[in-house]
Formats: structure tokens, C-alpha cells, sequence
């Protein structure tokens, strides 16, 4: 198994060591490894759950909603349908804020239309 430093967790997943260290005390990530001289060496399964953090942080899943997930994954394979109810309801909310979007990218669409039919 592959070990990474704190250095190279924040080039792979693009979080701070503040925000890793910040997630570490909520319990949003486990709590991490350490080598003999006390610094944090993070584990292939780490980097592979902050990866699944950064998507879920990335798409607006609030924070207590992330720590509800993670607890219910570290619960066991037992409780599947409510994690799949978890991420459903949040994939609703991704598709309301993607069809928000595309419909202010149509506005300004039409401004740019109309500012260079003018210009």
C-alpha cells in the first residue's frame, strides 16, 4: 500500500493542509496516520475519500450532510439505500443549480447577441 505525505495529498486533492487538518478534527476524514517522528502519512484509502469529499464539496454538499455520509459509510455496507437517498437527494440539487445556470448563461447569451448586433 502506498504511502503519501501531507504535501503530496494537497497536490493530488487541491485542499490545504488547513483544510485537511480541519477535516481530520470533524471527523470527516478519519483520523490520519503518523510515522515515528509524528508527521501524518496518509494512506491510498484516504486520498480516495477525499477525493470523494472534493466532489461532494465541489457540487455544494454542506459540510453536516458530507459528515452524514461519511458516517453512514464507515457504519458498514449495511445501510446502501440510505446513502443512495443521500446522494439522490443532492444530485437533485446539482441538476436545479445546472439548470439555473444554463438559463443565466441563455441571458447573458442574449446580451452578447444583442451588444454586438448593436456595435
Amino acid at each position: 500500500m502506498s504511502v503519501y505525505t501531507p504535501a503530496e495529498v494537497v497536490e493530488e486533492t487541491g485542499f490545504s493542509l488547513d483544510t485537511l487538518r480541519y477535516y481530520e478534527k470533524i471527523g470527516l476524514l478519519e483520523p490520519v496516520g503518523r510515522n515515528a517522528s509524528g508527521q501524518r502519512r496518509f494512506t491510498e484509502q484516504d486520498v480516495g475519500w477525499l477525493g470523494t469529499i472534493r466532489c461532494l464539496r465541489d457540487t455544494g454538499m454542506p459540510i453536516a450532510e458530507m459528515l452524514r455520509f461519511a458516517q453512514l459509510v464507515r457504519q458498514g455496507d449495511h445501510n446502501m439505500a440510505e446513502r443512495a437517498a443521500l446522494l439522490e437527494e443532492h444530485d437533485r440539487r446539482v441538476q436545479d443549480q445546472i439548470a439555473n445556470l444554463i438559463e443565466r448563461q441563455r441571458y447573458i447569451h442574449n446580451k452578447i447577441a444583442y451588444y454586438r448586433s448593436v456595435a
